[in-house]
């Protein structure tokens, strides 16, 4: 399959890319590295992307940011910054590549624990992650051409202790390679609609 992978040089992107490899033609995509690159604030930018990619068979996503503030110090900006970002961004990518997707293919958003298990900051993340989900189990019933979509839902990887272990006190991290299994039963698989929790 040609597989697309937008983060493949974050964390969770890269450990699905090397679950990947083997078996399948991937397309890695960043924001400043990658055989191309995006941005997934700007529907342009994702359209320019799939229109140089042409066809595929799968794409996953592993990108977004949220910030992390204490929720007295939020504001409608702060908010805005996760739902144009990693919500609207991911969305746009499924939107914009239903032309581009063969038929039976599948996608693969990325949200996380924090809006199941909070954790102080986190409410724009929880709250877009949430979004994420919902978006993905209605979004199953409604795809055409047969395509499947699916979301993998992580809790924190050990890769990522350095940047946000503080956050996540009296958490059990996971290594990323059990994570990439997952994108890899997402693709691979027949689900859909399937919120996909791996490690809580």
């Amino acid at each position: 399959m040609k597989i697309i992978i937008v983060g493949a040089t974050g964390t969770l992107g890269s450990y699905a890319a090397k679950a990947l490899e083997a078996d399948h033609e991937l397309i890695q995509v960043g924001y400043s590295d990658g055989d191309y690159r995006v941005d997934i604030s700007d529907v342009s930018s994702i359209r320019a992307l799939y229109a140089n990619i042409g066809q595929f068979d799968a794409l996953i996503a592993t990108t977004g940011k949220t910030p992390f503030k204490p929720i007295a110090d939020l504001n409608g900006d702060d908010l805005l910054v996760g739902i144009n970002n990693k919500l609207m961004g991911q969305m746009n990518l499924v939107l914009e590549g239903l032309p581009y997707i063969r038929e039976q293919g599948s996608f693969t958003l990325t949200s996380g624990i924090l809006n199941g298990e909070p954790i102080k900051g986190a409410a724009p993340a929880a709250m877009v992650n949430g979004a994420i989900e919902g978006f993905v189990r209605s979004a199953a019933v409604d795809m055409p051409k047969g395509v499947r979509i699916n979301v993998v839902s992580p809790t924190l990887v050990h890769q990522s202790v350095a940047n946000y272990g503080p956050l996540f006190r009296g958490y059990e991290p996971i290594d990323a390679t059990i994570v990439a299994k997952a994108f890899v039963r997402s693709v691979e698989g027949l689900q859909t609609g399937q919120i996909m929790k791996v490690g809580w």
